[in-house]
């Protein structure tokens, strides 16, 4: 089955795109990125902080049944413009990838249907590249289809 969230990764550089349409009206889908409950129903994470706005910060963790940290997230929010913009950092604890710029625009299609574009840069080319040998098309791809259902039902 072909993924609906795609990335582009052009060989040689530092960054990526990413892109997918939602069945979701534009500010629903910014809602899904900057409201604590929403985004720890479709990231499966738990929202430790969350200031949504300009230098606010933010902090994700991800822990097993018996309480051991899998994941955990961090970064600073750099600009955020209502149901158009997010510029943040993105840094994920004990992994070699360093911190990356994370550039989201939210596009109005119709009442009911908006494009996601994520423009993400990081320190050089080899970082970049660890990043995608990784699962993560497959699990972002899941991420965002689980931001269409969890948002969905708030419509």
């Amino acid at each position: 089955m072909e993924q609906k969230t795609k990335i582009n990764a052009e060989p040689h550089r530092q960054e990526y795109v990413i892109t997918r349409e939602f069945d979701l009206p534009v500010e629903l889908l910014f809602r899904a990125h900057v409201e604590a409950d929403i985004i720890e129903q479709w990231m499966g994470t738990k929202v430790l902080k969350l200031e949504s706005r300009k230098f606010g910060g933010y902090q994700f963790e991800t822990a097993d049944a018996k309480g051991n940290v899998a994941f955990k997230a961090s970064g600073v929010i750099h600009e955020l413009r209502p149901s158009q913009k997010i510029i943040r950092t993105f840094e994920m604890e004990n992994t070699p990838f360093g911190v990356q710029l994370e550039v989201y625009d939210f596009e109005k299609l119709t009442d009911d249907t908006s494009r996601l574009h994520m423009h993400v840069i990081y320190e050089s080319v080899a970082k970049r590249d660890q990043v995608l040998k990784m699962p993560f098309a497959q699990g972002l791809n899941w991420a965002h289809n689980r931001l269409q259902d969890v948002a969905s039902k708030l419509k």
